[in-house]
């Protein structure tokens, strides 16, 4: 196997531009329309995201997730509230987003705070979830330390056995919702000679709803 030359692998980005007149006024909207081309585009799974937090300390942790809705006022994501990234926003909500859509040479990063949605809503999610994935909620203490495979599995199976079918799956009630409310939402598109476009809505402090777009050096 030929060893792989990091310092010359690169490529260089022609898609398309971004210029201030092509922005919505909102952010999310903005979002929203990107997330529509990515869909559009044939991406696998456009609404994943990075989701980047850290504890009281400071430090850093990262993974992936799957955007499940936009509301006025944030993204909506789930998770067990016992995992690290539950742990984490506990102790200090403040996280950040990337959207990463490589095959359109683009990316959407977002500075916010995480808030739990409501039961209400993180009850309805639940119930459209896969049968499979309601029982894996109850099963899988996530992020904890597990002896095995078999224990995993032990516990699915005791699930399927505490909630045979037809019977519905209720909601654990340490799995929900958070809503990411948007500080500052970065739109980025590549552009030849490594001189992207980087627009950046930044909240103003003066209005909930208002937001300034700013042009930043790639």
């Amino acid at each position: 196997m030929n060893e792989i030359s990091w310092q010359t692998l690169r490529n260089d980005y022609a898609e398309g531009g971004l210029v201030e007149f092509d922005l919505a006024p909102d952010p999310l909207v903005q979002l929203r329309r990107w997330l529509t081309e990515a869909h559009d585009a044939g991406l696998s799974q456009p609404n994943a995201l990075v989701l980047a937090t850290a504890d009281a300390t400071g430090a850093p942790s990262v993974r992936m997730l799957l955007l499940k809705g936009i509301e006025p006022d944030g993204l909506l994501i789930y998770t067990n509230y016992e995992s690290r990234k539950a742990r984490e926003l506990a102790e200090n909500p403040q996280c950040a987003l990337v959207f990463p859509w490589h095959p359109l040479e683009r990316q959407v990063r977002i500075d916010g705070e995480a808030r739990r949605a409501d039961a209400q809503t993180s009850d309805g999610y639940f119930a459209s979830r896969p049968r499979g994935a309601q029982l894996g909620a109850w099963a899988s203490p996530q992020s904890a330390v597990v002896p095995d495979r078999a224990a995993l599995e032990s516990a699915y199976d005791e699930a399927s056995s505490r909630w045979p079918e037809p019977e519905p799956v209720p909601r654990p009630p340490h799995w929900g919702g958070y809503v990411v409310r948007p500080h500052v939402v970065e739109f980025w598109q590549g552009r030849p000679g490594r001189m992207h476009d980087r627009l950046r809505y930044r909240r103003t402090p003066d209005a909930d709803t208002g937001w300034t777009i700013e042009r930043l050096a790639p």
